[in-house]
């Protein structure tokens, strides 16, 4: 199977395997046997305007013959509203301190302490998620999903994606967050499931310091990624040094 560019004038994307759109999501049928095809599809990105997420195998749903793609409800796409968002906004409102006796929050306290800054950046961040997404997928069975988007970050948004309602339905704000994370540390969507997902990181913090307050947002903007991680946020940001998989779940 090929898919046609969704941009005219550029030539045809690369051949796919078997799959069918589910709304605005392209997704293959069976999980990729070719991880190479996930680094193709990124290399091919500029020209198609399509760009592949892999959706890990879910025996949560598989165990009933489900697929949550198609057996879950959606939120309303909201990729047109993500641009009035101010990520740093978002992430001090998420901020929540009721977790512990702020223990936890050391060095910070009840005040987000802003976002981190960004770092000088060493690897470009598609050929980091091509190489991401390829090891990923040769290493568990992934399904490969295809989206029009001008940029990753917005997928979730565009999807109307549900996988953090327990935490908030308003998904072009977690949507803004990611963008700013692409911007600052070419953190890039390559893994979404039912309620996880998986960022490549070209730019990761590279010292302790830096990562403190890498991990106060990550702590804003999935809590409970935070809370299933022992000790407190200075142990946290020790994980985070020259990381390049950022994981989340809001299971």
């Amino acid at each position: 199977m090929t898919i046609a560019p969704f941009r005219p004038g550029t030539p045809p994307v690369q051949t796919l395997p078997p799959g069918r759109w589910h709304g605005r999501i392209w997704v293959s049928d069976l999980p990729l046997t070719r991880p190479e095809r996930y680094t193709g599809c990124v290399a091919e990105f500029d020209r198609s305007g399509l760009w592949p997420v892999l959706i890990p195998h879910d025996q949560r749903f598989a165990a009933n013959g489900e697929d949550w793609i198609d057996d879950r409800g959606r939120l309303a796409p909201a990729d047109h509203r993500i641009s009035s968002v101010d990520p740093a906004e978002v992430l001090a409102r998420w901020w929540d301190t009721s977790c512990c006796d702020g223990a936890c929050l050391r060095p910070f306290g009840a005040k987000f302490p802003g976002l981190a800054r960004r770092p000088s950046r060493r690897a470009d961040p598609l050929a980091e998620a091509g190489n991401t997404g390829s090891i990923l997928a040769a290493r568990g069975p992934h399904r490969l999903g295809l989206v029009q988007t001008d940029r990753p970050a917005d997928i979730p948004a565009i999807l109307g994606w549900t996988g953090m309602i327990k935490a908030t339905d308003q998904v072009h704000e977690l949507s803004a967050v990611l963008r700013s994370w692409e911007d600052r540390f070419g953190a890039t969507l390559t893994v979404l499931g039912f309620d996880s997902m998986e960022l490549s990181v070209a730019a990761p913090p590279r010292t302790q310091g830096r990562a403190l307050t890498v991990a106060a947002e990550h702590r804003s903007f999935c809590l409970p990624a935070f809370a299933g991680q022992p000790g407190n946020l200075r142990e946290f940001a020790s994980s985070l040094v020259q990381t390049r998989r950022w994981q989340f779940s809001w299971a």
